[in-house]
């Protein structure tokens, strides 16, 4: 069975149209553009202008893409800070822009999802050993990415 053959662009109008139709799809950071452009087999000079007319046209922009991106994966998949910090890293947004979208996240919701995680995990774990329970659930919500200290405040407030 043959691999799907990829796409090879080289007009930039036609990168730009399609470019534009994956921007509006859903919202794409700079580096996603840039991926998908590369993939296509266009140049770097090429890229770049694409790049910049996708921002100019407001079809690109980093701060709307890093707030979508933290409100989708704290929401969605309950994703601590930490995690979608890494995310958004991974994505290339810059600091500044990583800072500004975390800070949407309200704290009392954010406590709220952290409860809910801990509580539904603490359902599903048979350990009987305090120590040891409490451990795999510190670990648990560590994993999904929440800050130890704030775990630690949960687990003593929640009593699980």
């Amino acid at each position: 069975m043959d691999a799907p053959k990829k796409i090879k662009i080289t007009d930039p109008k036609v990168a730009l149209a399609k470019a534009e139709s994956f921007c509006a799809y859903q919202e794409r950071s700079q580096q996603e553009v840039r991926d998908k452009l590369y993939d296509w087999g266009l140049w770097p000079d090429a890229i770049e202008q694409i790049i910049s007319e996708l921002i100019q046209s407001n079809f690109l922009n980093e701060d709307r893409f890093a707030k979508a991106y933290t409100k989708g994966k704290f929401s969605q998949k309950a994703w601590g800070r930490i995690k979608i910090k890494q995310g958004l890293k991974l994505k290339r947004v810059p600091d500044v822009l990583i800072k500004k979208a975390l800070l949407t996240i309200d704290l009392d919701d954010y406590l709220a999802a952290l409860t809910r995680l801990l509580d539904k995990k603490a359902g599903s774990i048979i350990e009987k050993n305090a120590f040891k329970r409490r451990y795999k659930l510190q670990q648990y919500a560590m994993g999904r990415g929440y800050e130890a200290d704030l775990i630690s405040e949960v687990l003593k407030v929640s009593d699980l």
